[in-house]
């Protein structure tokens, strides 16, 4: 029956997907236009989507109990581990997105790259260990851990929602562009696909399911970033020097994009930038959701260790596969919305837009073969990601809102998983309805977007409840809610949405990045409150901090937090 039910939604998926390439031709508008069908990429699609639904189906057997489906029982191993959570990281915004970026500015894309990696050591020395000993399910576990359930974890859960809701727009924004440029669909489609196909992992196959779907994609990419990457450098000689010296003779920004200043001008919003990339990372639910699945803090480590040198590579290959586009690319009108005119805009003008340039890149140097090998690897990049993404906030809304709170830890585990998987259905629609409305966003700067709220809600309250004796649920919920308030605020007021989503005349807020003005909000709010707090509740949670230390250091206790 679960297996007739997988096949059912599946089927419709594709029979929307490939149905709507007969008509797509004269319905499709704006900067996409249709190419011919790559039916090698559809091909290397396909065959991705049927062998993960196999995974699926055979894992969603195994699901017996809710920590099999919200933590795999505990039973990844730390590379595995490290694999899927490279996969998890290495999302359409650091495929897409960074080589969009250095495409279109140069040396100023490397910010994100740099930005992303760095926020690993932070993750590995203060996070990953504390986490796995301390929490079950969800980082809620572990913020509410000495403190009052109710309000943190309703505070965490808001905190997961607002991140997973700015982190699928980047997803489904990403690959609505891929699908719609080399399968001939309108955007609406294409993203519809993915979303539907993200509520079958999901719903059926649960964190195991998940698991694998992102190892599988983190050797297809890392195979496909190397082979681009080589292929660009071969070009060249294996000589960057000379990859570098066409890249400013060909770009219309010159040698100016060998320095910064081309994309992030002032010194605030690029601080702002780098403070929301760095702390972002451990704040983010999907990533820490990880931590949970190995059998111990050991583990959790190992998986921090491989985990960060698979990205810190993928991010070298970013840097080499943007400047690499720039070379193959710009003198070729055949990549180009009104090329063959040979009048064009050598950024602007790129079909798709600057997200594509890793794909025509691919074509460039491996031809319509690698094109659609590297077509289906982004394509299972965005799948693996927003199958992590629903999956960490159906937890927020089943364990940590309705298990925890509303029932108040009376829900059975039957009735708590069957909650998750309706909440990956409706998160899944909303990401539909989002990836469609802000589908012209460049899907790193949205992503970016998502670390700062993370960096000013989540990692505050989790850092400071797990590090600090004095932090009171009054303080944690008050700063919490500082930082939060503050970020999704100064975001919505920023040109980015304010004027080029919302078509105001002007923003409101000055900086597109609100983390140096948010973050900081967070930790103040989180320790004034906390001193001014002199309850009996408050003296309670303070004088709890040293079980709670005692525990997040040797992991006494820890195994009962997982059904093994």
């Amino acid at each position: 029956m679960r297996l007739l039910k997988l096949l059912t939604v599946t089927a419709g998926t594709l029979a929307l997907g490939l149905g709507g390439m007969a008509y797509a031709a004269d319905a499709i508008s704006g900067p996409v236009q249709r190419q011919a069908l790559n039916w090698a990429a559809i091909v290397m699609f396909v065959a991705f989507v049927a062998m993960t639904l196999v995974i699926t189906y055979r894992v969603a057997s195994q699901n017996r109990s809710a920590s099999d489906f919200y933590a795999a029982g505990g039973g990844i191993t730390g590379f595995q581990n490290g694999l899927a959570i490279a996969g998890d990281y290495m999302s359409a915004a650091s495929f897409l997105g960074i080589s969009g970026l250095v495409f279109a500015s140069g040396f100023d894309g490397l910010i994100y790259s740099i930005g992303f990696l760095v926020g690993w050591p932070i993750v590995l020395f203060l996070i990953a260990e504390r986490l796995r000993n301390l929490g079950k399910f969800t980082f809620a576990d572990v913020a509410s851990f000495r403190l009052d359930q109710t309000a943190i974890r309703i505070l965490s859960a808001s905190g997961t929602l607002v991140v997973v809701a700015f982190y699928l727009i980047a997803q489904m924004v990403g690959a609505g562009k891929l699908i719609q440029l080399l399968f001939g669909l309108q955007y609406l489609y294409a993203v519809v696909i993915v979303g539907l196909l993200m509520i079958v992992y999901v719903a059926f196959g649960g964190m195991k399911a998940t698991t694998w779907v992102q190892i599988i994609k983190a050797c297809l990419l890392l195979v496909g970033a190397t082979f681009m990457a080589l292929a660009v450098l071969w070009h060249f000689g294996f000589n960057p020097e000379r990859m570098f010296a066409t890249a400013v003779q060909v770009h219309p920004a010159g040698v100016s994009i060998m320095a910064p200043g081309n994309m992030v001008a002032d010194p605030v919003s690029a601080i702002s930038l780098g403070l929301a990339l760095m702390f972002g990372t451990a704040g983010l639910p999907h990533i820490l959701m990880r931590f949970f699945t190995v059998s111990n803090a050991q583990a959790a480590r190992k998986s921090v260790f491989y985990a960060t040198g698979l990205i810190a590579y993928f991010y070298i290959l970013t840097f080499i596969i943007g400047f690499g586009a720039i070379t193959f690319l710009m003198n070729d009108p055949a990549y180009y919305t009104n090329g063959a005119s040979g009048v064009y805009n050598k950024i602007s003008g790129l079909l798709g837009g600057t997200n594509m340039a890793a794909v025509h890149l691919a074509n460039a140097v491996g031809g319509s073969l690698f094109l659609g090998f590297i077509s289906a690897v982004a394509f299972a990049t965005i799948l693996a990601v927003v199958a992590g993404l629903t999956l960490s906030g159906a937890s927020a809304v089943s364990h940590d809102l309705y298990a925890s709170v509303i029932a108040r830890g009376r829900a059975t585990e039957k009735k708590e998983v069957r909650l998750s998987k309706i909440s990956a259905v409706v998160i899944g629609l909303v990401a539909i309805y989002l990836g469609y409305i802000f589908e012209n966003q460049n899907v790193a700067f949205m992503v970016g977007l998502a670390f700062a709220v993370a960096a000013s809600c989540n990692f505050p309250v989790l850092l400071m409840s797990t590090m600090w004796r004095g932090t009171t649920t009054t303080g944690a919920l008050c700063g919490g809610l500082l930082g939060l308030v503050a970020a999704v605020a100064m975001v919505v007021l920023s040109k980015a949405v304010w004027v080029d989503t919302f078509h105001h005349a002007a923003a409101i807020f000055p900086y597109d990045n609100p983390a140096i003005f948010s973050m900081p909000l967070a930790f103040v709010g989180i320790w004034a409150f906390s001193k001014m707090d002199n309850s009996l509740r408050a003296r309670r949670e303070i004088a709890s901090f040293d079980a709670q230390y005692v525990r997040s250091e040797t992991g006494i206790g820890a195994s009962e937090a997982h059904v093994h």
